[in-house]
């Protein structure tokens, strides 16, 4: 795959990363959204798809997404599909066909989840199961699904409906049979630039003369990555899967204090607690799952615990074992992102809203 603007999650192990999209045929559910929308560019730009199936259950959206790309010269091989995750039988038929999928579709909002429950374990984790059983029945070859840091040791439901979709996932392993599909996860911590996130907000506010910044709790750090770099995680994870593993990057942590410095330097904080559900800082791997994680140079594995799993193809190839009680928290992280280098950031990924 040709890469025009390569990240660590592109170029590492390149012989576990064997995933040929040459005339593949693959779908992505909630298509429009961010990660969806930089996914869809990447394909477009580096490989020569057979068929890209956007499905989102938005029309305006995809209206829109159509017009963007329409002068691309790969656009073609793109098919805009209205549906949603909660109805299993257009699952089946938006899948026919298709070699890949993956699944972004999500309710995502903590507080909307809170307040709309019932509508958050629709599409969260019934959605799951639909995918599950229209990639069985259509024969899928690989399924790998988005997941949230918020889904280790949830406080929220937003977190708790999205830790029971990647079991599904997870268990679906053992649902394939000889039809040989393979699901597994991708988990990773916030995405910067993207709908909701804290980085338009304050942009929002600095632009309309905010006298302050609003901040939770002045302790509060969370994991950062790119679009671009979520996008090539996915893809490289997809190329190493076996079926059942979670695939965790190793991204950098930040403050939000120190966030909110870097991109208004004189403008002072006004602390205003945390918001129901939310925590003050985010874990991707607790001391329960240290037993069973491997880790690379650019990436942690939680491995399945599946009889017939063998984690040789990884340990071949440089995976070592984390020590026992290992836990990958925002506040314990090694890795940290400095006001220069979220300014650099958000000016090479052209973050502007």
């Amino acid at each position: 795959m040709k890469k025009n603007h390569p990240h660590k999650y592109a170029k590492t192990l390149n012989n576990l990363c064997n995933l040929d999209l040459d005339k593949k045929r693959i779908l992505i559910t909630g298509g429009t959204g961010s990660f969806g929308q930089a996914f869809v560019q990447t394909l477009l730009d580096n490989n020569p798809l057979k068929t890209l199936v956007v499905l989102s259950r938005d029309e305006l959206k995809q209206y829109e997404m159509q017009n963007r790309l329409i002068t691309h010269p790969k656009f073609k091989c793109m098919r805009f599909f209205i549906g949603d995750v909660r109805d299993q039988h257009r699952m089946e038929m938006a899948m026919r066909e298709v070699d890949y999928v993956v699944h972004a579709a999500a309710l995502k909002q903590i507080t909307t989840a809170e307040y709309n429950p019932f509508e958050c374990i629709h599409t969260n984790v019934i959605g799951a199961e639909n995918i599950v059983n229209a990639a069985l029945r259509a024969g899928v070859e690989k399924v790998i699904a988005l997941s949230t840091d918020k889904a280790v040791s949830p406080i929220n439901l937003y977190g708790a409906s999205k830790l029971a979709s990647d079991k599904i996932f997870v268990a679906a392993n053992h649902l394939s049979g000889s039809l040989g599909t393979r699901f597994s996860v991708v988990r990773y911590g916030n995405v910067l630039g993207s709908r909701g996130s804290v980085i338009p907000y304050f942009n929002s506010l600095i632009r309309s003369g905010a006298k302050s910044l609003p901040i939770t709790d002045k302790r509060m750090t969370r994991f950062w990555i790119t679009q671009n770099q979520g996008v090539e995680f996915v893809l490289s994870s997809m190329g190493m899967m076996h079926g059942g593993e979670i695939f965790i990057p190793k991204i950098p942590s930040m403050k939000i204090t120190d966030l909110a410095k870097a991109m208004a330097p004189g403008l002072p904080h006004e602390i205003i607690g945390i918001r129901p559900g939310e925590k003050l800082h985010e874990q991707m791997i607790t001391e329960g799952d240290s037993y069973t994680t491997l880790e690379f140079n650019d990436r942690y594995i939680i491995e399945p615990a599946f009889a017939w799993w063998d984690r040789e193809p990884y340990t071949d190839n440089g995976a070592t074992r984390v020590k026992e009680g290992f836990i990958y928290a925002s506040n314990t992280n090694t890795e940290w992102l400095s006001g220069e280098d979220l300014k650099r950031l958000i000016g090479e990924n052209n973050i502007t809203d």
